[in-house]
C-alpha cells in the first residue's frame, strides 16, 4: 500500500545487487511511496547482479561508482542531480564487504591489507560518501541519510570477523558527520540495526544460518525481513521522522533488548 510518503523527494540508492538486497527492496518502496532515484553500486558488483532489471522497473538510472573513490563519488553526485533535477532528498548506504571473512581467515589471524580494504568499503565509503554530499551542497534541507548496519558493533558474534569493527566504525561515523550535518544542513543520518538478513552479502558470513535461526528464537517479534527493513528506510526518508537523527535505530524484532527467551532456553535445555 502506498501512501505517497516520498512524493517529490530525490535521492541515491547504494549497493542494490540483487532481489534478496535490502537496497533492492528499498528501491522498490521507495518508487511506490512516489520518490524518484539514482542507482548505485561498484563497476564488478553492477556486472554480478541484476540492478538494469530493477533500474527498469523504477523508471531509474544507474550510474557505477566504487564508493571508495573520491573521483567516482564526484562524478556520481554531479550527474545524478543533472538527473534528478535538482538536489537530494535521501540517500542510503548499503554496503558492506570483508575479505578476510570471503576467504576464510579468522579475526585472531587478520591478513591486514584486506582488512584496510574491508573497513574501505564497509565504513570509511560513507563518511567519503558524506563528505562528498556535504561539500557540494546536494542534500537539501531535511534531507535524510540512512545506512546499514548490525549488532554485531555493538555484541561479540564470532564469525562476524571484522566487520564488527567496520560496522562499529560506521555508526561512529554516522553520529560524528551527522552533528555537522545537521547543524549546518539541516540534514538527518541515522542508522539502522537489522536483523540479520539472507542476502548474498551475508550468506557469505561462517556460520550465518545459525545467527538467522538464533536471532528468530531470541526476538518476541522473531526476525526483520528486508522488507521490514525497507519500510523503515521509507518511513526515515518522510518527513514524518524530521527530528530523528545521530540514532542507531534496532529493527530486529526486539533481539536487541533480550537477555534469553523460552525458546532459546528450552533449545539449550533439550541438549542437557
Amino acid at each position: 500500500m502506498s501512501y505517497n510518503l516520498l512524493k517529490g523527494k530525490r535521492g541515491i540508492i547504494f549497493g542494490a545487487l540483487d532481489a534478496n538486497s535490502i537496497a533492492w527492496k528499498t528501491a522498490e518502496r521507495v518508487h511506490e511511496e512516489g520518490g524518484t532515484f539514482v542507482l548505485t553500486n561498484a563497476p564488478i558488483a553492477l556486472r554480478m547482479g541484476q540492478i538494469d532489471e530493477l533500474a527498469k522497473k523504477t523508471n531509474s538510472e544507474v550510474i557505477p561508482a566504487d564508493a571508495t573513490s573520491i573521483d567516482d563519488l564526484e562524478n556520481l553526485v554531479n550527474k545524478s542531480m543533472e538527473i534528478l533535477g535538482g538536489k537530494f532528498d535521501f540517500v542510503l548506504h548499503s554496503i558492506g564487504m570483508s575479505v578476510n571473512v570471503r576467504k576464510g581467515r579468522a579475526y585472531t589471524d587478520q591478513n591486514y591489507e584486506w582488512t584496510k580494504k574491508g573497513t574501505d568499503v564497509s565504513a570509511m565509503s560513507f563518511h567519503k560518501v558524506m563528505q562528498t554530499l556535504y561539500k557540494a551542497d546536494a542534500m537539501n534541507e531535511w534531507g535524510s541519510i540512512v545506512a546499514l548496519t548490525y549488532m554485531a558493533a555493538q555484541r561479540v558474534f564470532p564469525d562476524y570477523n571484522d566487520m564488527a569493527d567496520n560496522k562499529a566504525y560506521l555508526e561512529s561515523i554516522a553520529r560524528s558527520f551527522g552533528y555537522f550535518f545537521g547543524r549546518d544542513k539541516k540534514v538527518r543520518v541515522n542508522t539502522i540495526s537489522q536483523s540479520p538478513t539472507p542476502t548474498t552479502a551475508g550468506q557469505g558470513v561462517k556460520g550465518f544460518d545459525g545467527f538467522i535461526a538464533y536471532a528468530e528464537k531470541m526476538s518476541p517479534l522473531g526476525n526483520a525481513t528486508a522488507q521490514d527493513c525497507a519500510d523503515y528506510t521509507v518511513t526515515l526518508f518522510s518527513d514524518l521522522t524530521r527530528r530523528v537523527t545521530l540514532q542507531n535505530l534496532y529493527n530486529d524484532g526486539g533481539f536487541s533488548n533480550m537477555g534469553v527467551s523460552d525458546a532459546v532456553m528450552d533449545e539449550f535445555l533439550k541438549n542437557q
